[in-house]
């Protein structure tokens, strides 16, 4: 099924289809030129609503609810951005971390497009768990939730410590999509959110 996004219900009589309203998440928090292209690459990627809403809620979490393309990995891992670019992924994608950082929000979504289907993976992806996981681990798109991703004494647990909800050394894919989902969830919050329209 195609999905066409439009910010704006068209004015009675100027169209033959019924615009469906939806509450983008975080959608109050970013500018019309950011919806535009995040629409934009959401339809060239074949993704609907439901979709849309998660790539937003995955971006919140990663930039910390700030959509800032500046936004640096506080551990140290080097990574970037609207989805934390690795400077190996940067340089995968034809560009690189000191050209990422020079960016708008609305040029970098171009690269998360590139992103995602790059590799493929915006075909596999189907929930909010499994775009979080195309952006932290791609091997596991479609893992169980309670797959092991980080074990205590790796460098990989260190850099993502904060996702351990229990503490027990382990990170699983539940325990990581966890806080996404609530930062995604606090998306649709008074404030935050933002009513837009597409056609089905």
């Amino acid at each position: 099924m195609a999905f066409t996004f439009l910010r704006y219900v068209p004015q009675e009589g100027t169209a033959t289809y019924t615009p469906q309203p939806f509450m983008l998440p975080w959608g109050a928090k970013v500018d019309d030129a950011f919806i535009d292209k995040l629409f934009e690459i959401c339809e060239r990627m074949g993704w609907g609503p439901d979709l849309a809403d998660d790539l937003m809620g995955c971006m919140a979490f990663e930039s910390g609810r700030t959509f800032d393309p500046t936004t640096l990995n506080l551990a140290g891992s080097g990574a970037i951005g609207l989805i934390q670019f690795m400077p190996a992924t940067a340089h995968d994608l034809g560009t690189t971390s000191g050209r990422l950082i020079h960016m708008t929000a609305v040029e970098q979504l171009e690269y998360v497009y590139a992103y995602f289907t790059k590799y493929r993976w915006h075909e596999r992806v189907r929930c909010l768990e499994d775009m979080y996981m195309a952006i932290l681990m791609p091997k596991y798109i479609s893992s169980p939730l309670g797959t092991v991703l980080f074990n205590d004494g790796t460098r990989a647990y260190t850099q993502n410590r904060g996702l351990d909800a229990d503490q027990d050394g382990r990170i699983t894919k539940a325990e990581a999509a966890a806080k996404v989902r609530a930062v995604y969830l606090e998306g649709f919050k008074a404030g935050n959110a933002r009513e837009v329209f597409y056609d089905a």
